[in-house]
């Protein structure tokens, strides 16, 4: 299976208060999100993070990959310090992806597009950055935990809830 998750901020204890998130301290936020993560993804499956994975203050990036289930791709974004980027956990990374899954053609990035590739053939619109705020365009879909239930979705999830169709 192919997962899709974004703005995790691991360590960064901005997102309990800019984001609210109902969790009281980052040692419990980043536990719930590292089991959210494994009780949902399995070592088989992929999982592309659309960026803002972790805090440079929050330790070592590759030991906390290796307590994530999953094939980790990396779509940068603007929090993803080289510490992150240069992690050797990552099956790969990039500031941008277009994969087919499915019959979907998926356009990824770290942020929301106003248009994108393929636009008119109805591909899709995969993002982060927003932590749940912007205003969806139709096909287009924020994956960020803030927006997931601090969970990673798959695209089959986020398109039967109907958010940004």
């Amino acid at each position: 299976m192919i997962f899709f998750t974004s703005d995790t901020h691991f360590g960064d204890p901005r997102v309990l208060r800019i984001d609210r998130r109902p969790i009281p301290d980052m040692a419990a936020h980043d536990l719930a999100l590292i089991q959210n993560w494994n009780g949902l993804v399995g070592e088989d499956d992929d999982v592309w993070h659309l960026g803002d994975f972790m805090s440079a203050r929050a330790g070592d990036c590759d030991q906390l990959l290796s307590r994530l289930n999953g094939r980790k791709h990396l779509v940068v974004g603007n929090n993803d310090p080289t510490t992150t980027t240069e992690a050797r956990g990552w099956t790969s990374v990039q500031h941008y992806a277009e994969i087919r899954t499915d019959d979907h053609h998926l356009i990824l990035c770290h942020y929301a597009f106003r248009t994108w590739n393929q636009m008119g053939k109805r591909s899709i619109n995969l993002h982060g950055h927003s932590h749940g705020r912007l205003k969806p365009l139709p096909r287009q879909f924020d994956v960020g935990v803030d927006a997931q239930k601090l969970r990673p979705v798959r695209l089959e999830q986020i398109m039967k809830r109907g958010r940004g169709s």
